[in-house]
C-alpha cells in the first residue's frame, strides 16, 4: 500500500470520527474557527440512503437523509471539506477547519487536543451500548429428554 493510499484511508478515518462526533463536544475542544475563506459556504441538502439485504442482494432505497456540505481554505493555503449528518452548519465549518489544520504543522496539537479526546468519547459512548444490549441478551438452552 502506497503512503498516499494510507494518507487517504487517514483522512477518511478522521473525516468519520468528526461527522460522528457530538456538536456540542466539538464546539468545546474547538471554540474559536482560525481565519478562512469559504470555497463552499457550509449548505445542507439531502441524499439517498440505500439498504442491501445480505450481503448479496440487491440493493434499494431506504430513506433520505440530511447532510450539511463544506469547503474552507485557511490563510496557509489549506483546504478543508466537510459532510456531516443533520443541518449543523457550525459542526460542518468545525469539521473542514479541522481537516485543513491537520495538513499543515499543526496536525499533532489537532491530533493530541481534539481526536485524541473525540476518539476516547466515541469509544464510550460504544462501550455503553454494548454493555446496554449486553444486559438484554437472553441464553437459550436445550434440556435433554431422558427418552433419547
Amino acid at each position: 500500500m502506497s503512503s498516499n493510499d494510507m494518507n487517504t484511508r487517514d483522512r477518511q478515518t478522521r473525516m468519520g470520527l468528526l461527522a460522528r462526533a457530538r456538536p456540542a463536544r466539538l464546539a468545546a475542544l474547538m471554540p474559536a474557527l482560525p481565519r478562512h475563506d469559504w470555497l463552499r459556504a457550509p449548505e445542507t441538502g439531502a441524499v439517498m440512503v440505500r439498504g442491501r439485504i445480505g450481503a448479496t442482494g440487491g440493493a434499494f432505497n431506504l430513506a433520505e437523509m440530511s447532510v450539511t456540505r463544506c469547503a474552507l481554505k485557511l490563510d496557509g493555503g489549506a483546504v478543508g471539506h466537510a459532510y456531516v449528518q443533520g443541518r449543523d452548519k457550525d459542526h460542518a465549518a468545525r469539521a473542514a477547519v479541522i481537516d485543513a489544520l491537520m495538513q499543515g504543522p499543526a496536525a499533532a496539537r489537532i491530533e493530541a487536543d481534539i481526536l485524541a479526546p473525540l476518539r476516547a468519547d466515541e469509544e464510550n459512548r460504544r462501550h455503553a451500548r454494548a454493555e446496554k444490549a449486553a444486559a438484554t441478551k437472553v441464553e437459550f438452552f436445550t434440556m435433554v429428554r431422558g427418552e433419547d
